[in-house]
């Protein structure tokens, strides 16, 4: 039977407290509800009735912190997820970047790639793959191994190759015809094992690595940054430092593209960015 929890306003505090106090890791400024949703989840997860005991736990086992903290973070991603986006990003962002002797990209936040290699898809289709340095990073180091792997359950993800026809297959010069383009061009499949995996070509264009954007900078410069649906779980105080390190690790008219449903026009940094082309992308003045 599935334990029941009542997480409260006092809980979330005592654990941010402690979390900070054991492990140097600092959720105050997450939102609270969110923060709130996933303490509730972890605790059925753990099969735990109380943040007292969860606290008691993490105190008694240190070794806990990194799969706590795995856990607490949220994952949810998918192979050409929205794909209105990934059609606009093909027709009219990175079209703007074709020139470039050099193409640095940034996927914060990157969860267990799906996201990544489906932008490596996409440049490969623009010819664009051979100069691009693109890199990945994510808070927790689980999904980062999960995404290096580049392994893919078919049974979870039956509707990726739906989306991959309306992005790859759409011809951009007459958006009435398609283009054929195998699956088997960028990916292993397993029917037996129900599995398909990136193929290598793809993996070895990309560097993925743990970081965790509440703490700065990567020290790099890049020329577009994807960090969807990511923002949306920190308080604007949060916000406006997460938005500000992108602001500083963007070359200039550089592009950020954060989540259709999220807005970053209110924050003091937000003056420093200017939307064009499509909702969720901003350029660097």
């Amino acid at each position: 039977m599935a334990v029941q929890v009542n997480v409260t306003k006092e809980d979330i505090t005592r654990l941010v407290f402690e979390v900070k106090r054991l492990f140097n890791f600092d959720f105050s400024e997450y939102a609270e509800q969110s923060f709130k949703r996933r303490i509730e989840h972890v605790l059925v997860t753990y099969n735990i009735n109380s943040v007292e005991t969860l606290i008691r736990k993490l105190r008694d086992d240190k070794e806990r912190n990194q799969k706590f903290i795995n856990d607490i973070t949220v994952n949810t991603t998918e192979l050409f997820r929205d794909t209105d986006v990934w059609l606009n990003l093909r027709r009219n962002v990175l079209p703007k970047l074709k020139t470039k002797t050099n193409l640095n990209i940034w996927h914060a936040g990157c969860s267990s790639g799906e996201e990544v290699y489906s932008m490596l898809i996409l440049l490969n289709e623009m010819d664009m793959l051979f100069n691009a340095k693109v890199f990945a990073t994510d808070i927790n180091t689980e999904i980062i191994n999960r995404a290096k792997s580049g392994v893919f359950n078919s049974r979870l993800h039956h509707a990726y190759f739906d989306s991959f026809d309306k992005v790859v297959k759409t011809n951009p010069l007459n958006f009435e015809e398609t283009i054929e383009v195998p699956y088997e061009k960028y990916f292993i499949i397993d029917n037996a094992k129900k599995s398909f995996v990136v193929k290598d070509f793809l993996r070895d264009k990309v560097t993925f690595k743990y970081h965790n954007l509440t703490e700065g900078s990567i020290f790099y410069k890049f020329d577009l940054i994807l960090c969807r649906n990511v923002i949306i779980y920190f308080n604007t105080e949060l916000q406006n430092k997460v938005v500000s390190l992108f602001h500083e690790s963007l070359f200039q008219d550089g592009m950020l593209l954060i989540g259709a449903h999220e807005n970053i026009s209110y924050l003091p940094v937000g003056n420093k960015f200017e939307t064009k082309i499509m909702k969720g992308l901003y350029f660097k003045k």
